[in-house]
Order: C-alpha cells, then structure tokens, then sequence
C-alpha cells in the first residue's frame, strides 16, 4: 500500500497508465478514492489532486482510455462528498479545539484567524483555497471548526469544487496532444503545483513583515 502511494506521489501519469492497463474501469473508483481521501481527511494533504486530474485529462486526451464526460462529474462528487465529510468533522471537534490550546496541528487561534479570515473576505475564499495543496485539506475541517454557515459553505463548496476539477482536467485533456507537455510532463506539473502554492508563500511573507 505505502509503496502504491509513493509511485502515485512520484508520477501519477505513468501509476494511471499502468493502473488502467491492468485494472480497467476500476480506474474511476480509484480516482474517486483518491480525491475523496484528499478533501476528506485532514490527516492526507500530500495526496496529488492538481497532477492527478491533470493526468487524467491528458490520458483521456491521448489514448481515451478514460472519459472526460464521466469522470468530470464523479470528481467532483468525490470532492464536494470530501468536503461534507471534512466540515462535519471539523465542526465535531469544533468545542474541544476552543477549550484547549491546541489539538494536532491546529491551535485554538488558527481557529479565530479563519473565523475573522472568512468575515473578512466572505465566502468565496472556499472557492479560492481548493485551488490550493494541503489548503484544500485543511479549509474545510477549519470551516467546520469555524462553525461556518452551512449552506453557504455547501453552495461556495459545490462551485469549487466544480471549476476545480473542471478547469485542472480539461487543461490536461486540450494541452494532451502538445509536445511540449508530453516530454516535460514533470515540469509542467510542478509547475501547477509551484503556482498553486504561491499564495501560501505571499501570505507567510506579508504576515512575517
């Protein structure tokens, strides 16, 4: 198991590839899988959700061994299923997090940051953390610790994860059959991934000044 996860971690392309091969339509309950782990459970924030769906467009491009019409809405039902899953488990937990300094790694005032985070700059900041590794992990238990209002973190949580996986998977599926891409695909996801991450870095600076 630790070593199927580290061939995910290290080329999710070629790990799809032969997952298909030899398992065939399997292959969506596996992604399903993956992306509800990823936006489920606080604890798995390594998981690769943008170079997954970005693989899976490009293999649906390159060899149609997947579909673009069926696995788009499968994940992002595995996503917003994730996040539904995550909030509830954050908002449980919500009352032993305010009575103590610190559970895990969250701390009692990571919890009031987000509170006046979210009140600051309303709800369309759960569209804009999905956006982001490890963030969309932890955003929603700490919405649900937040105690966040529910619909609105349903509907902001819906069109997230909607333009998520839509955007990221049709990237990989229209820049498929570039040649560029295919001899560079490690580049080019890390590349996804280091633009991503670049409003953790811009925060972490501002706030430290």
């Amino acid at each position: 198991m630790l070593q199927l996860l580290l061939d995910l971690l290290k080329d999710p392309l070629t790990f799809l590839s032969e997952f298909i091969a030899a398992h065939g339509a399997l292959t969506y309950g596996l992604l399903f899988l993956i992306v509800f782990v990823e936006t489920g459970l606080v604890v798995m924030p390594f998981l690769p959700g943008d170079s997954l769906l970005f693989s899976v467009g490009l293999l649906a491009a390159a060899s149609g061994e997947l579909s673009l019409a069926t696995v788009i809405p499968l994940l992002i039902g595995a996503a917003l299923l994730g996040d539904q899953v995550n909030y509830f488990i954050g908002k449980y937990f919500s009352g032993i997090i305010r009575e103590r300094e610190k559970v895990l790694f969250l701390k009692r005032e990571h919890i009031e940051e987000t509170e006046a985070f979210y009140a600051k700059y309303g709800p369309k900041t759960v569209i804009l953390a999905r956006f982001i590794p490890i963030v969309r992990t932890v955003a929603p238990f700490v919405a649900g610790a937040g105690r966040m209002s529910y619909p609105v973190y349903l509907l902001y949580g819906f069109l997230g994860a909607t333009l998520w996986v839509s955007s990221i998977s049709a990237a990989g599926y229209f820049l498929g059959e570039n040649e560029f891409v295919k001899a560079n695909f490690e580049k080019v996801v890390l590349g996804i991934v280091g633009v991503s991450v670049l409003p953790i870095v811009w925060g972490l600076i501002t706030k430290r000044k």
